[in-house]
């Protein structure tokens, strides 16, 4: 379930980019050389938008993919610097396991899931990539895991009923 927000309504720190990929097409004179970049944007309050850039040029396909990132930008519910719950998110061959931890424990996650996870403002989360390490299908497997996160409020508001209800 993607919770898509409008863009022009976040401030966002910065941008990272995960993977710069040089790709080359033959052609009667040679190769010729394009670039895709995969690009993650947030605010570090829970936003967080994943793109990719294609372009002849690395700033190109970097700047097409900040903005592609900024199209794609969701809400993240956090609950004191981590998850409300663990997920597991599936994309292709890609499968993530992120469980929440106790403070102090930093972002243990590899590359592709740290970069998201820095950008959402999570600062105590445990990760694990399981299946394929592509970068592309590892990306998109944390966004699939982070769109089924609820948490207390959101679920008690869907059934009706209260907070203290919910826990009782």
């Amino acid at each position: 379930m993607k919770r898509s927000i409008n863009p022009s309504e976040i401030e966002f720190k910065e941008e990272k980019v995960v993977k710069i990929n040089r790709v080359a097409k033959v052609v009667k004179g040679g190769r010729r050389f394009s670039f895709n970049a995969i690009v993650v944007v947030g605010d570090g309050n829970g936003h967080v938008g994943v793109g990719l850039g294609k372009a002849n040029e690395v700033m190109n396909s970097v700047n097409k993919g900040k903005e592609n990132a900024k199209k794609s930008v969701v809400r993240v519910p956090i609950v004191n610097g981590t998850l409300p719950h663990a997920v597991i998110g599936k994309f292709g061959a890609g499968r993530v396991m992120l469980k929440p931890a106790s403070p102090g424990t930093g972002i243990i996650a590899g590359g592709a899931i740290r970069a998201i996870m820095e950008q959402v403002g999570i600062t105590d989360v445990l990760a694990k990539i399981l299946g394929t390490r592509n970068p592309h299908n590892v990306i998109k497997a944390t966004m699939e895991g982070l769109g089924q996160l609820e948490d207390a409020t959101e679920i008690a508001r869907k059934r009706g009923i209260t907070i203290q209800e919910l826990f009782n």
